[in-house]
């Protein structure tokens, strides 16, 4: 097996300039550098990935912690985390919520992390960002010189989904949020609302958690009331499949008794009898963005970019859009 020992004697310069050469490290010219590398290249030598890495302390290992792999809202992140790692030299490890205080992270036992979990709290984060451990968080903004927050455009798709019921006919509006404790669902609340303010329409209000069965309860609860609004915006797609599953219980059809538009355009979304208004995104562009900004930082040392926006498109389905599919 050929060795740097042997390079370097093929190439007539010393182990130190041909560890120089291979590395893009150190005072040798151009050259040398070409040199060096040619000779390699005919000897087909390769270095030990491993050995460099450790010598260099870094593991070539990438960590993504997120709250949940339930659901194809995490599944299509993760699958294009997952595309753009293996793109390159690096691995990746996906820490589940339970180990996320764990030494993975709080003991940097990778090079760089991909967050997405509102229970990894912002101070621990902002503190263990730096130039040997950048970050990039997918849930909150945070500024710092090593965090790069990549979030979704959370505002402008709840000011769409507002629009659009309005200009549906929608007077009498219902909102359910999400967890109380999510940043995604504090923009989308805080936008949803203030464009509905801004046309003194009133919204009833209602408390989720992102899951199924809470949109599922919320609209026991409104149709026991008897007060039935004439549409609803749910902070996500999960709490707007369980409000429509209750809709269909009680003999409610969308639009025509209350329209029902959700956000995430998960998978199923477009499935569904009726097919599910929604705001969407590319999820997986999402998170192979975040990878590649990350490993952009770790491999070549480019500064992150200036926070910004992934876009989000509103989508017009059956559930909340009269004459769905007239010309």
């Amino acid at each position: 097996m050929t060795t740097i020992k042997d390079v370097a004697k093929h190439a007539r310069v010393s182990v130190t300039a041909v560890s120089y050469a291979l590395n893009g490290t150190g005072t040798i010219s151009d050259d040398t550098r070409k040199h060096v590398l040619k000779v390699a290249k005919e000897l087909n030598y390769h270095p030990n990935a491993f050995a460099r890495n450790l010598k260099k302390r870094k593991t070539g290992t990438v960590g993504v912690f997120i709250t949940s792999f339930g659901g194809s809202f995490y599944e299509e992140i993760l699958e294009g985390i997952h595309e753009a790692v293996i793109q390159t030299d690096y691995e990746m490890i996906v820490c589940p919520e339970s180990w996320t205080k764990r030494k993975v992270l709080t003991q940097r036992q990778v090079d760089g992390a991909i967050v997405f979990d509102y229970k990894i709290d912002s101070e621990t984060i902002m503190n263990l960002a730096s130039e040997k451990f950048p970050i990039v968080v997918l849930d909150r903004y945070l500024e710092s010189e090593f965090l790069l927050p990549l979030l979704l455009d959370n505002e402008q798709g709840a000011k769409d989904a507002f629009y659009h019921l309005y200009h549906q006919g929608a007077r009498h509006i219902a909102f359910i949020s999400g967890a109380s404790d999510s940043f995604d669902n504090a923009e989308r609340k805080h936008a949803f609302l203030r464009e509905a303010q801004r046309n003194d329409l009133p919204i009833a209000y209602f408390k989720g958690n992102f899951t199924e069965k809470s949109g599922y309860g919320v609209a026991q609860t409104i149709i026991a009331s008897g007060n039935l609004p004439d549409a609803v915006f749910c902070a996500n797609d999960q709490m707007a499949i369980g409000f429509l599953k209750a809709m269909k219980e009680h003999g409610l059809k969308a639009p025509a008794d209350i329209g029902v538009v959700g956000f995430d355009d998960i998978k199923i979304a477009q499935h569904l009898q009726p097919s599910l208004s929604t705001v969407g995104s590319s999820r997986a562009a999402w998170g192979a963005t975040a990878a590649n900004q990350l490993i952009d930082l770790l491999e070549n040392e480019n500064p992150f970019p200036k926070p910004y926006r992934i876009r989000t498109q509103l989508i017009q389905r059956e559930s909340s859009t009269r004459n769905y599919g007239a010309k």
